[in-house]
């Protein structure tokens, strides 16, 4: 984590709605020089940093490429936004009897979503940066798989644990 606290977006210093969460995480994408210095492609696998976290918020910096993939999570009981600041990423949402809905956010892009969302998230281009913030900042999320027989199960992981398919 690199030290920000000063030239971030203003925060209200409360706990804020998807409304909020996507406008802050917005304005942040417009100042690259605050995430820029996290931004790596040469790990071999999905790149995350944390860029700041608070008792209000958490927000992070990941790095995507086609083959980086979530797996089906949630966050707990926190809010989030996501802003895609280059190339694409893909959002799939789980549709009961039926196949995934899944759309591409290009850079330029943002989205927000409550704690009840579960969704999946994948590099769609090669060389993609997302920010990521969540109120109240994490501390848990659900990881989630489908056993051979069509259960859905649930593990829970700590926010510092990386996300990836279970399945």
């Amino acid at each position: 984590m690199i030290t920000v606290d000063n030239e971030l977006p203003v925060l209200p210093g409360r706990v804020l709605s998807t409304t909020e969460l996507k406008r802050w995480v917005t304005e942040l994408a417009a100042r690259a020089e605050l995430w820029a210095p996290l931004v790596r492609h040469d790990t071999g696998k999905r790149h995350y940093a944390s860029l700041y976290r608070d008792s209000d918020i958490d927000v992070w910096v990941l790095c995507w490429n086609t083959q980086d993939d979530t797996g089906w999570h949630d966050h707990d009981t926190s809010s989030g936004a996501v802003a895609v600041t280059r190339g694409s990423v893909s959002e799939a949402t789980p549709r009961m009897g039926g196949e995934p809905a899944v759309r591409v956010v290009k850079a330029g892009r943002a989205f927000a979503f409550g704690p009840d969302h579960i969704h999946r998230m994948a590099g769609a281009v090669d060389g993609s940066v997302s920010l990521h913030a969540y109120s109240p900042p994490l501390w848990r999320m659900g990881q989630y798989s489908i056993s051979a027989n069509g259960i859905l199960r649930r593990k829970a992981l700590s926010y510092a644990d990386e996300l990836r398919p279970l399945d």
